[in-house]
């Protein structure tokens, strides 16, 4: 056989979907892999069963329904503080992991180097290699995940063509304020680079921490590659929608890259989702508070069981502190993902190991979620009780 990419010899496939199989295998409860385990708003479901008889069941415009883009326009336009031409400056994509893979391919050539905050979401660095880029890894700092701005601009001195900004952050939940934001962006502005964002978790964002797009920045505008997804905002992660904003000269370049990785995405989804679009405030602020209690009611059953863990800002994820465990006989020399392999086989619910999140070697976190109901949580959160006979046994 000819030999393979040496592109593809450089990363694993994901750890986290890779987690959701173990999962499902052993009937374990899936709190790795970020998805809710409940139904999207009925408006929206009731858009989708209308579809399904009336259609579009073609082809729509190869980036993005008309309908759909000017619901964006109008939503993401409040965000960014700035009026988004839907023909000229929104490009919708097969979810926000496609809207990330064409910003970095429409950026990027063979060689280019990109800066990226460690921890980061998986896919971040092999978007990179795929793009011919080469990832340079920023970290950021526990428990408050802050970073060294100095080194950002190392990065940009050395050629970077742009960074990754993830906000807020997966897996550690952090929101990056203004004045780090204000940072970065000056620095992307004297150097000529890009700052590719990553915004999928935009209303999920707990007090007295706020959401600021990097693209409503003083000058950012057009140097800044929003991507961001329907997915966690409507609980549609399986219809796969997510679209990038830019300047006109970014659209034209990325939506000839779309076409051809994707043509387009789904023409009835992209109809029945419009009704979310258009919702008023009071969905976003009811999301928020549904997410706020669910936060602290899990971080408060993780306080109860004794589980270290960090407090995250955004998003619904939360690290959980491992190095008590890793010191007991039951798990000589275990690594995080052995240790992942055995609570799901030993406990019943599944994590994700910390080390595919970050460059640095750390092997004493993993990643759970709380996008669960109730229900769901009380029993993952029983079922985690068991992991003090770890203790008692020892």
């Amino acid at each position: 056989m000819p030999e393979l990419s040496k592109r593809v010899q450089t990363f694993t496939d994901s750890v986290i979907r890779r987690m959701t199989r173990i999962s499902d295998e052993y009937g374990a409860i899936n709190l790795s892999q970020g998805f809710p385990d409940f139904d999207p708003p009925k408006e929206i479901m009731d858009a989708l069963a209308e579809a399904a008889y009336k259609g579009p069941h073609q082809y729509s415009v190869t980036f993005g329904a008309p309908n759909f883009r000017e619901a964006l326009a109008q939503k993401q336009g409040k965000a960014i503080h700035r009026a988004i031409d839907p023909n000229k400056e929104i490009v919708v994509t097969c979810g926000g992991t496609e809207a990330m893979m064409c910003a970095m391919m429409t950026i990027c050539n063979p060689g280019d180097k990109v800066m990226v905050f460690s921890p980061f979401y998986e896919n971040y660095g092999a978007d990179a290699i795929l793009s011919g880029a080469d990832p340079i890894y920023i970290p950021l700092i526990p428990p408050e995940y802050e970073f060294d701005i100095t080194l950002v601009e190392q990065g940009f001195r050395d050629g970077a063509k742009a960074i990754i900004v993830c906000n807020p952050s997966n897996p550690c939940g952090k929101v990056f304020r203004r004045d780090e934001l204000m940072a970065i962006g000056e620095l992307a502005v004297r150097y000529d680079a890009f700052v590719v964002t990553d915004e999928v978790y935009e209303h999920m964002v707990y007090a007295p921490n706020k959401h600021i797009c990097m693209a409503s920045l003083p000058g950012m505008y057009e140097h800044t590659i929003t991507c961001n997804s329907l997915s966690k905002t409507y609980s549609i992660t399986g219809w796969r929608l997510g679209y990038l904003i830019g300047p006109e000269k970014v659209f034209e370049a990325a939506k000839k890259v779309h076409d051809f990785l994707t043509v387009g995405a789904a023409a009835p989804l992209q109809e029945a989702a419009t009704v979310g679009l258009k919702f008023s405030d009071e969905y976003y602020e009811k999301l928020l508070q549904t997410y706020t209690e669910k936060r602290n009611y899990f971080l408060k059953g993780l306080d109860k069981i004794g589980l270290k863990h960090n407090v995250p800002q955004g998003t619904y994820f939360v690290l959980i502190d491992i190095s008590d465990f890793l010191e007991l006989p039951q798990f000589p020399g275990f690594s995080d993902l052995e240790f992942c392999e055995w609570m799901i086989k030993n406990i019943g619910v599944a994590a994700v190991p910390g080390s595919s999140f970050f460059k640095e070697d750390v092997n004493h976190l993993i990643r759970l979620h709380f996008a669960r109901e109730k229900k769901t949580l009380d029993e993952a959160l029983c079922r985690l009780e068991k992991m003090k006979e770890c203790f008692r046994s020892y």
